[in-house]
């Protein structure tokens, strides 16, 4: 009996020596540091998994759009479309020496009309300018020269033309101006109005600017708008009969019988034996 209880505390503390050991190696620093590493390789392991499984799915996508794109080439094929392989052309530059004498050729020929514009030879001078052109086609001082001949010899359409193509590259007041006075030879005064403002826009200062915008707005039947305009430009160039007498017509029209009188007898003091003037006084009187 003594033997056997002898046996059972030897196996019990057999037992608890091996407890002891498995709980000391498990908490000890170094078991700590091996339960990290195994999570950390689980860790990794289960990124690398996901961004596998993306690559994946993002291949076969791939896989089935370059397969959908040769099915629709196989069929167009079979259609009897063809293909044409795109090429890229590449515009020659110019060397330097070409470029000088380029410019030396415009500038000469430039000249050329200058002188034949002064000769009144409109046909040569024409010609000169297009050849100038022809070897710069972006020489906009030829261009401006050409436009401006146009509408000094009454061909606005193509001064219309030439003003627009301009303005597309260079905004200017005098091209607004001159595209106004185009429109307005052609009796298209509703343009002729939206050029001649927006030259008005870039020199508010000059009066003629309000003068041309004046007398648009008169012949496209805005006599409000134009006896300001009018008003503006004749406290500028106060000895302009014209620009009187348009602003007198203008208040006549709106019914300001008292301010047309007034204008009448600023032109009368002007031009003192102009019997019209004289006559509209006189019939302004009785109103």
């Amino acid at each position: 009996m003594a033997s056997f209880c002898d046996k059972h505390n030897i196996r019990l503390h057999s037992i608890v020596l091996s407890t002891t050991r498995f709980l000391a190696i498990l908490f000890c620093p170094f078991g700590l540091s091996m339960l990290y590493v195994l999570v950390l390789s689980g860790s990794l392991a289960g990124i690398i998994l996901i961004f596998g499984f993306r690559a994946l799915l993002r291949n076969r996508a791939v896989r089935r759009f370059v397969r959908s794109i040769k099915q629709r080439l196989r069929s167009a094929e079979e259609r009897g479309a063809l293909i044409v392989e795109e090429r890229t052309i590449s515009r020659p530059r110019k060397s330097p020496r070409t470029s000088a004498i380029e410019l030396q050729q415009v500038r000469s020929l430039i000249r050329q009309a200058e002188k034949a514009m002064a000769q009144e030879k409109i046909e040569d001078a024409e010609r000169f300018c297009i050849q100038a052109l022809t070897v710069h086609p972006h020489a906009y001082d030829v261009q401006a020269m050409l436009a401006k001949l146009y509408l000094t010899t009454g061909r606005e359409n193509k001064a219309e033309a030439m003003y627009r193509e301009l303005l597309q590259y260079r905004d200017e007041v005098s091209f607004h101006s001159n595209l106004g006075l185009a429109y307005y030879r052609q009796a298209k005064y509703i343009e002729a109005c939206q050029a001649y403002q927006e030259a008005l826009n870039r020199d508010p200062q000059t009066p003629e600017r309000s003068a041309a915008l004046g007398r648009a707005c008169i012949a496209a039947q805005r006599c409000e708008e134009a006896a300001p305009l009018l008003e503006k430009a004749t406290q500028r160039l106060a000895r302009s009969t014209e620009l009187l007498r348009l602003l007198a017509d203008c208040y006549l029209q709106l019914g300001a019988t008292d301010r047309a009188e007034e204008t009448y007898k600023r032109i009368n003091k002007i031009e003192p034996y102009d019997e019209e003037v004289k006559a509209k006084l006189l019939s302004l009187a009785k109103v």
